[in-house]
């Protein structure tokens, strides 16, 4: 499941109850927390975290983050990476849904109860809360360092930004997620589906090198039901990488059976391609076959719901919402 809450897909740590040695927005960075001994600025020992000043009131620190893609959460990950000393021994988080930033007024839900940490150590909660979520609170007791807090879950859009317009229905933002492929070696073929251009060829979806004479595949979910009208396939940075070839294909089930949208079609390197599709023919799936392997930075399936697909999207945004 993606993060939600990680800054390259849009989240914002929006207030602290304290950052004294280390910045809130370290929580959400997408690398691994990083660190380099001996490295003493103004406010001491440099951590690729939050940390907080020690507190001698009895209270606690908290951190608020809005989430970049609204959702329901699965999992949230706390993690103290590099604080061995300086970690809190517990921390919670809670979670709400709200229009705008939270105010004093908004009724948050508890979806990790206060819990013991350790040290320099990764911690996993399950969450069972169907319910769709727009911010969470971490708190931590009663102060301390985390390097990063993951909270990874299903995104939930609202309808009535997607319904009647065109858009792109195998954006991660509007619900697509890929479901299944063939190979992942050098990184996941969701980073296809992220907003924005990819910024090296790191961020896109990239295979092995393939030796059995077959090729690479991978199946996306939709947003929804929808037909599609424009494929865009963009190969930027993978420029010794790129498959010599694609084929795209469209189903209403994840096994199949497929029909063409798209025959074999040479693509370029380092270049964005978009290809007009004729079709009418409504898919809640997609296929994308890179012939033989390689990398491919961005998938971007352009198209417009049928009402079966918005009927589908309102009923799960209705459903998310208690």
């Amino acid at each position: 499941m993606p993060d939600l809450a990680v800054r390259t897909l849009g989240g914002s740590v929006i207030a602290a109850s304290d950052e004294s040695f280390a910045v809130k927005e370290n929580l959400i960075n997408p690398w691994e927390p990083g660190f380099t001994a001996h490295s003493f600025g103004a406010k001491g020992q440099e951590y690729d975290g939050w940390e907080t000043a020690r507190r001698r009131d009895g209270g606690h620190d908290w951190a608020i983050v809005r989430l970049g893609l609204p959702g329901v959460i699965d999992r949230v990950v706390i993690d103290t990476a590099w604080f061995k000393g300086n970690y809190p021994p517990h921390a919670s988080v809670e979670a709400c849904a709200a229009d705008a930033d939270p105010t004093d007024d908004t009724e948050w839900v508890e979806v990790v109860p206060r819990s013991p940490l350790k040290g320099d150590s990764t911690h996993e909660f399950e969450i069972a809360a169907e319910r769709r979520f727009t911010h969470v609170r971490l708190t931590m007791f009663p102060d301390g360092g985390i390097a990063r807090l993951r909270v990874h879950g299903r995104v939930v859009p609202d309808p009535a930004l997607l319904s009647g317009l065109t858009v792109d229905v195998a954006a991660l933002e509007h619900g697509a997620r890929v479901v299944a492929c063939s190979d992942e070696f050098y990184s996941s073929p969701e980073h296809m589906l992220h907003p924005g251009h990819a910024r090296n060829q790191a961020e896109g979806w990239e295979t092995a090198r393939r030796r059995d004479g077959g090729h690479d595949w991978a199946v996306i979910a939709l947003a929804a039901q929808a037909t599609l009208a424009l494929a865009e396939i963009d190969t930027t940075h993978l420029k010794f990488n790129a498959p010599a070839a694609i084929t795209l294909s469209g189903a209403t089930d994840p096994q199949g059976p497929w029909h063409t949208l798209l025959p074999r079609t040479p693509i370029r390197p380092d270049h964005r391609h978009r290809i007009r599709l004729d079709t009418t023919r409504p898919i809640t799936h997609a296929r994308l076959d890179i012939h033989p392997d390689g990398g491919i930075a961005r998938l971007r399936l352009l198209g417009h719901l049928t009402p079966d697909g918005e009927r589908t999207l309102a009923a799960r945004y209705a459903r998310s919402a208690t």
